[in-house]
């Protein structure tokens, strides 16, 4: 039975723990989940290396030796932490890990317990059948990447870089999962990601009775409003580096496009059923205000206003972007930069990818594959820094009706026993080969 499986059960064992992370340095803690993965690689008979950034944020790396010591390590990484779930929003229990119509319900199902559970039982069944990865392996639990890994992989590479030394390479979240393009199956390989830029805008004006006759343009409140809506309505043009090309054109191929070039790249993303919204996002800049404040009391107008913007800009325009953001809000809007990590791009025809795409086609024959650049972010980042190219290679098979991308970070997250089953089998024939 499925539900006897070991992903099955490492991925709900997994769920249970409570691991939110609101960011700013708030969360229920990874330790729990960091301690029970690093007894499972004990069990692997290697000695993993833990370490705290804070109290309770803890993340695990161990290598684990590879056949062939020619060639550079591999890292392969997930995160313990998960995005806050409010149990009244969901139809199940969100750290139930409750069994429904033949999937695993629960926060971290998709993002990214399932992978963490993936990658243990894949390195536990080749050990059981004797056999070990093609190269040197550096496996990775890390902290805080749901707040940018400030306290997990950002701080894993600023502290302990050593680490990681002689990997080249790296597999991650948020790739390597079914999507139908036109009625045809196709794999996403997540072979780039858009930088991101953290950004609050502060308008400052002098503060007055609310029951006054007051100019808009001495509102803090209406000040940062007109800014925001300008954001809002500012037209980003598109932007094709490598990946989004070689994406376009996949999926040009897949949808049978009448003649090269007959149909823009916005039409193509849009025939990517589910995962349409994100590969349209990987198109251009995004900028997205998520946290707006201001005031304190019914009767006065406040002094400040404040809002954070989630801006995702395209690789190697992150420069260019917040020089734009600054031209749309003008002089008399401040401009905080948060948080800054440049997006990067790895290469699309690389062995890597090559080897992914033969291990989904050994239990997928004729799988169709687009590499794809992520509109998000992942602990790929922060191992960019070394200069360790990233990849997102989680592998399932998913029903076609299941809206896979649109539960990152939602409610119901929700993932089939069967396709867990098969990404360990895919990804552990990757590591044996590659």
């Amino acid at each position: 039975m499925l539900e006897s499986d070991p992903t099955v059960v490492t991925t709900r064992e997994l769920i249970r723990m409570d691991t939110q992370n609101w960011g700013g340095g708030v969360s229920s803690g990874e330790q729990e989940a960091a301690e029970y993965l690093e007894a499972r690689l004990r069990g692997l008979g290697v000695t993993p290396t833990v370490f705290e950034a804070a109290p309770g944020r803890t993340s695990v790396v161990a290598r684990i030796p590879g056949r062939n010591p020619d060639k550079p390590a591999l890292v392969v990484h997930g995160h313990t932490d998960v995005v806050p779930a409010a149990a009244d929003d969901w139809t199940y229990d969100p750290f139930g890990a409750e069994i429904h119509d033949g999937m695993i319900w629960g926060r971290g199902a998709v993002d990214m317990k399932n992978m963490d559970a993936m990658i243990i039982t894949a390195l536990e069944s080749m050990q059981q059948r004797g056999l070990a990865p093609e190269r040197e392996l550096i496996v990775a639990f890390f902290a805080d990447e749901e707040d940018a890994g400030r306290l997990g992989a950002q701080y894993a590479v600023d502290t302990h870089p050593e680490l990681f030394a002689g990997a080249t390479e790296a597999i991650s979240e948020v790739g390597g999962f079914s999507i139908n393009v036109d009625g045809k199956r196709a794999y996403l390989m997540q072979t780039g990601e858009k930088g991101m830029l953290w950004l609050r805008l502060h308008a400052h004006r002098r503060a007055g009775h609310g029951s006054r006759k007051i100019d808009p343009a001495d509102n803090a409140i209406i000040a940062l409003s007109e800014a925001i809506c300008r954001i809002a309505n500012t037209d980003w043009p598109l932007e094709l580096g490598e990946t989004a090309s070689t994406m376009v054109a996949a999926i040009a191929s897949l949808a049978d496009a009448a003649e090269p070039g007959s149909q823009s790249p916005d039409d193509l993303a849009a025939r990517a059923g589910t995962a349409a919204s994100w590969l349209t996002a990987a198109l251009r800049v995004t900028a997205n205000p998520t946290m707006l404040t201001g005031g304190y009391k019914h009767n006065v107008v406040p002094e400040s206003a404040s809002v954070a913007i989630d801006v995702r800009p395209v690789p190697g325009k992150e420069q260019d972007t917040l020089e734009r953001i600054r031209e749309i809000v003008g002089p008399e809007i401040d401009v905080e930069i948060d948080w800054q990590v440049s997006g990067y791009e790895s290469p699309v025809s690389s062995e890597l990818v090559s080897q992914a795409t033969r291990s989904l086609r050994s239990a997928d024959p004729g799988a169709a594959i687009i590499p794809y650049l992520l509109p998000a972010g992942t602990d790929n980042k922060a191992l960019g820094r070394l200069g360790i190219a990233g990849y997102g290679f989680t592998p399932l098979l998913l029903p076609a009706e299941l809206n896979f991308p649109g539960m990152f970070h939602g409610v119901d997250e929700r993932v089939p026993m069967s396709s867990l089953v098969f990404g360990r089998v895919v990804l552990e024939d990757f590591l044996l080969r590659y």
